[in-house]
């Protein structure tokens, strides 16, 4: 029989990249996933209700008196337990009272300690196992009486006594008590992998303790209760593991076979395996036509995202991206691996350049990842490899927050402060500053950083071309394009449907961006605007405004010093050579991003330069992309004359509205009648007229 595929879930990675396989990353926004901070068990072992699966609503308990009304006897029992644990003892749930017409009408709650143990028949044995029992003949106890008043049933306390013949416990002692004692979900899930990996249950108990931060013994269950749990799971998570397993063998061969007819029907397809031991699909990679022939023009920066993982199938998804002329985010391949191993990452390289059939690209853009950074050394030696600093960021939280308790905050300061340094000499000696001041020479994650330094400190990849990938709009490009895959519930046969969806929606809804209008009046605006893309142009430009800002003085021996009028700080030296038409700057911008920078421009507006060397254009950001269409193309300049017209009138209008009351009255009025006779204008086949 056909086994029915199984609903895929995404989640983020949250194996730490340090290579400790007890410490786990924790992200914001992931609070079904993430692991309870130190603060969510200080209060699961101190306020009275967090230890059960679902808190009360009683922050404050006083004590039950005869006559109290509850809605439900549940709301009664969760009321009193509450004031149980509070006072330093349990309760449970003694007889109860039913009739035939009213059915339960009577609870009786009693003290954990209350009646005494029935001597029980001893065991055929030689030496049974006496059991001490706990009860005492207490006699606190608190009965409901049910009743109804006008047509509403409701629960009032008959009885109630607080006397008690034993010692109450303290807040340490009584959260032990069996009936606080609870095992969250989330620990449930952890337990049960770990127990799966083959570690026993006390070191299960003190790795739990490591992880959430606590001392030995504060966890708010004990290692019985981690052991009865496994014992009771035991034979169940045999049977899902088997289960499980033949599924995912199931559908990522139906996904190999939905690659196989992909590539029948379309022959610039790509598509890759591994298999391992027993024949079994291990990794799997594909590729689109188009996205092949995007990289021959956008292959210079890839993106390689490895965010999320698939929770019943296990692989981890990755994406390969690049940036088109419009800054915006285009599929190049995808990948999936069964481990995050070095072996797995250097078939994925492997695979992604064979595909791609062009020269390696000029920089990689990852996360922070050992395995990844030894795997991008070996098969692209010759590739700049670059960390994006938000992968840093999110994770600095996880990794220092807990150590360093209230100091974090100014850590993040000084971490911070570490990002601005302007050449290698002044980081590392902030760095070693930072280290020190805040004791983290031995911290492991501290060493990570120092020793991925290369691939995420500004000093050091200032040289390194990354087009505007490490923009915040980007990241939303790469972000937006992921969630349309990970968020639904999609069995892993889909999963090629899905990227297909989800890249052609991309080119779908690929906005248009109108060229600005010219702000400077300076005749290199207006030359560049002639070559670059709309979304280029308006980079360009602005550094184009805030060139304005900036003094320039020439050296004797020829190079300019460049400086903000205002700021003394962050001078840079520009070299302008007008015989080649070559010009450099010490910000090192144009090598970074493909855009001149505000302190090159300064220099050539002073020295009467009226248009941009061409070789500052790259073709990458030009608007003869040889991905363009055709009638985008044509209508190019027809749109852009268009919309600066439009825009003109626009501001015009605005101004003389602005002028009265009355005016803008009159304006807001005529312009509402005016978008609804838009509306109802039928749109003509042909293009925009030319007659603006």
């Amino acid at each position: 029989m056909a086994l029915k595929p199984l609903n895929n879930i995404w989640i983020r990675r949250q194996q730490c990249p340090c290579g400790d396989w007890k410490c786990y990353v924790r992200f914001e926004g992931d609070e079904s996933n993430c692991q309870v901070t130190k603060s969510e068990i200080e209060t699961t072992t101190t306020t009275l209700p967090s230890s059960s699966s679902s808190s009360s609503p009683y922050d404050t308990v006083f004590m039950p008196y005869v006559g109290q009304i509850f809605r439900t006897d549940d709301e009664a029992f969760e009321y009193y337990s509450s004031f149980a644990r509070k006072s330093g003892f349990s309760i449970r749930k003694a007889r109860s009272t039913e009739s035939q017409n009213l059915g339960v009408y009577r609870r009786d709650f009693v003290c954990y300690r209350s009646g005494f143990n029935q001597p029980r028949k001893k065991a055929n044995v030689e030496h049974p196992r006496e059991r001490k029992s706990v009860r005492c003949g207490c006699d606190a106890k608190l009965y409901l009486t049910k009743e109804v008043v006008d047509g509403v049933i409701q629960w009032y306390v008959s009885q109630f006594s607080n006397v008690h013949n034993h010692e109450l416990l303290e807040d340490d002692q009584v959260r032990l008590l069996p009936a606080y004692r609870k095992i969250q979900q989330a620990d449930q899930d952890r337990i049960l992998l770990l127990s799966k990996a083959g570690f026993p249950v006390n070191r299960i108990v003190k790795l739990l303790e490591l992880e959430k931060g606590v001392q030995a013994g504060q966890l708010p269950f004990i290692e019985k209760d981690v052991r009865n749990f496994v014992r009771a799971c035991k034979k169940t998570v045999q049977e899902n593991d088997a289960f499980l397993t033949e599924k995912r063998e199931s559908d990522t061969l139906e996904l190999l076979e939905s690659c196989k007819a992909l590539a029948e029907r379309d022959m610039d397809f790509a598509y890759d395996y591994t298999s391992d031991a027993n024949q079994k699909v291990e990794n799997l990679a594909w590729a689109f036509g188009d996205s092949i022939q995007a990289y021959s023009i956008f292959g210079d920066v890839v993106v390689f995202d490895t965010t999320y993982r698939s929770i019943p199938y296990g692989l981890l998804l990755g994406v390969f991206f690049g940036i088109d002329n419009n800054g915006k985010a285009i599929l190049l391949g995808c990948v999936l691996l069964q481990d995050e191993s070095c072996r797995s990452f250097t078939w994925a390289l492997q695979t992604f350049v064979r595909f791609m059939r062009g020269p390696h690209p000029q920089t990689i853009l990852t996360d922070i990842d050992t395995g990844l950074k030894e795997a991008i050394a070996r098969e692209l030696p010759n590739t700049n490899h670059v960390v994006f600093m938000w992968h840093i960021v999110s994770k600095l939280a996880s990794w220092f927050s807990q150590s360093l308790g209230s100091h974090y905050d100014e850590f993040r300061g000084g971490f911070e402060i570490l990002c601005q340094a302007g050449n290698v000499d002044e980081f590392e000696q902030q760095w070693n500053l930072l280290v020190t001041r805040f004791g983290l020479v031995p911290d492991r994650h501290a060493a990570l950083l120092y020793s991925c330094r290369a691939s995420w400190s500004p000093c050091f990849i200032r040289e390194h071309f990354v087009a505007q990938t490490m923009t915040a709009e980007f990241n939303l490009s790469v972000d937006s394009f992921l969630k349309r895959i990970v968020s639904g519930l999609t069995c892993m046969q889909e999963l090629l449907e899905e990227v297909s969806a989800a890249s052609s929606l991309a080119k779908q809804i690929q906005p248009r961006f109108p060229y600005p209008s010219l702000k400077t009046s300076m005749p290199m605006e207006d030359h560049a605007r002639g070559a670059l893309t709309p979304f280029a142009f308006s980079v360009l430009q602005n550094e184009m405004v805030l060139s304005v800002q900036y003094a320039v003085s020439e050296m004797a021996n020829g190079p300019y010093i460049v400086h903000h009028f205002k700021k003394m700080e962050g001078e840079c030296c520009v070299i302008w050579n007008p015989e080649s038409e070559e010009i450099q700057c010490s910000c090192k911008e144009f090598e970074h991003s493909g855009i001149l920078c505000r302190h090159s421009l300064r220099v050539l507006a002073v020295k009467n330069c009226f248009h941009i060397p061409d070789q500052y254009f790259l073709l990458r950001w030009r608007q003869e992309s040889p991905l363009v269409t055709a009638e985008n193309q044509n209508g190019q300049g027809i749109d852009d004359d268009c919309a600066q017209t439009f825009h003109s009138l626009t501001e015009t209008l605005l101004t003389e509205s602005m002028i009265s009351k009355d005016r803008l009255d009159y304006v807001n009025q005529e312009l509402s009648a005016l978008i609804e006779r838009v509306r109802n204008v039928v749109p003509a086949n042909a293009c925009i007229s030319h007659d603006c």
